[in-house]
């Protein structure tokens, strides 16, 4: 459909390289009790598919042909539409889904979400929610990953046949806040109080069911409206740091918080 290939579900002994993506339990071992889940929101983030008053574009119209789909299935990237990107709204914080690509693999391959203690979710700019099972596991590949995202916007799961481990839903990320519940939301921000990682990762761990909210975008800053639904925002560093390496070094921190390398160690 569409140019690309569906995606299917394999298990450890069905493993193939030249499959583009495959999901799969991280771990047979029981999770440590006593632990609590951090929640992962990549926020505003930078992943959407080329907005309709864009298909007329050059640029874009040279990409759809390439590619041989309607640019409706394709994925706004500034490395093939910054000719284009020039008029929308905000478009220094839009096309970059390399972003969320990194960031997911960082948090899908940590220790914590191995011991399924990380629950991850993509809040897009145009306020879709992507629901990331702990157990899938993405494409290392850009360009697979492009593809399984167009597959995702179009069918709104993947795979599209046995357990969906990626689903999308149009909500709003103070409408997935007030489902989640959490007993504390940090948000992490260049305009925010200066903590140290360490110190913030130490309170998220006394918490029953902490969240954090990382920015999936480029530049700029949180919208007003998502800085609202934060209890905290915190800054963590000088400079600007790329939305995978808070991500990284937000898990590790937490990981240590909890005492979950000794924990592994010793199991």
């Amino acid at each position: 459909m569409h140019g690309y290939l569906f995606y299917d579900v394999r298990f450890p002994t069905e493993l193939s390289s030249g499959l583009p993506l495959s999901f799969y339990g991280n771990s047979l071992s029981l999770p440590f009790e006593g632990l609590s889940l951090l929640v992962l929101i990549l926020a505003e983030s930078a992943l959407e598919t080329i907005p309709k008053d864009l298909w007329r574009h050059p640029a874009v119209r040279r990409h759809s042909k390439k590619r041989k789909k309607h640019p409706q299935f394709l994925l706004l990237d500034r490395s093939y539409h910054h000719a284009a990107m020039k008029t929308l709204l905000k478009n220094e914080k839009r096309g970059r889904p390399d972003i969320v690509h990194f960031a997911l693999l960082e948090a899908l391959g940590s220790p914590l979400n191995k011991e399924r203690l990380l629950q991850v979710y993509v809040h897009t700019i145009n306020d879709h929610i992507i629901r990331v099972k702990p157990e899938a596991r993405l494409p290392r590949n850009y360009n697979r990953f492009v593809g399984l995202m167009e597959q995702l916007f179009e069918l709104r799961k993947a795979p599209p046949n046995g357990p969906v481990l990626l689903k999308l839903e149009s909500k709003t990320l103070s409408q997935l806040l007030r489902e989640i519940s959490p007993t504390q939301v940090v948000a992490f921000s260049r305009t925010g109080k200066p903590r140290t990682l360490e110190d913030v990762a130490s309170k998220l761990s006394s918490g029953e069911r902490p969240a954090v909210i990382i920015g999936g975008f480029p530049h700029g800053h949180f919208s007003a409206s998502t800085i609202r639904l934060a209890d905290e925002l915190v800054c963590i560093d000088e400079e600007t740091l790329e939305a995978w390496t808070v991500t990284s070094r937000v898990i590790y921190e937490y990981e240590r918080a909890i005492s979950l390398p000794q924990k592994r160690l010793k199991r």
